[in-house]
């Protein structure tokens, strides 16, 4: 049996490296700011104001940019695609016996295999097709309004 079919990677899919590093300088950014605050309210009274800024802004920096790793995270595995498995369908020329098989590398239509166990003639391959499933059935065409 052969192994499960995976989608290409396709631009749809991916994530730009400059857009990851991006996000990630602003949650190293976020932290230094927290512990640049933290530091600030150990000096006393007078830091306290920018303390607290720098606390603010830490803060919401870092949250926005887990917002936006979460949500590209989560966009990613909407967007996986599974292919369904290519199936080869196999019936003898003489008494119309047929079979369904996962696609091999090398079929072909018309392609003559093995002789039937019936009645003794070889077998052919008659089409190869995607199965599909219920779900695909169900999706609506992109191409109708």
């Amino acid at each position: 049996m052969t192994k499960p079919q995976t989608a290409p990677s396709n631009n749809a899919t991916r994530v730009s490296s400059m857009f990851l590093v991006i996000i990630f300088v602003a949650v190293a950014a976020a932290l230094i700011l927290l512990t640049t605050s933290i530091y600030l309210f150990n000096q006393g009274e007078a830091e306290i104001e920018n303390a607290t800024y720098f606390l603010l802004f830490g803060a919401a920096l870092l949250a926005v940019s887990t917002y936006i790793l979460v949500q590209t995270r989560r966009r990613m595995l909407k967007l996986k695609i599974e292919v369904a498995p290519v199936m080869t369908t196999i019936e003898c020329r003489k008494c119309g016996t047929k079979t369904t098989r996962e696609f091999q590398k090398g079929d072909y239509v018309f392609k003559e295999l093995e002789k039937c166990e019936k009645c003794d003639d070889k077998k052919m391959i008659t089409a190869i097709f995607r199965e599909v499933t219920e779900k695909e059935k169900e999706r609506p065409s992109p191409f109708l309004g």
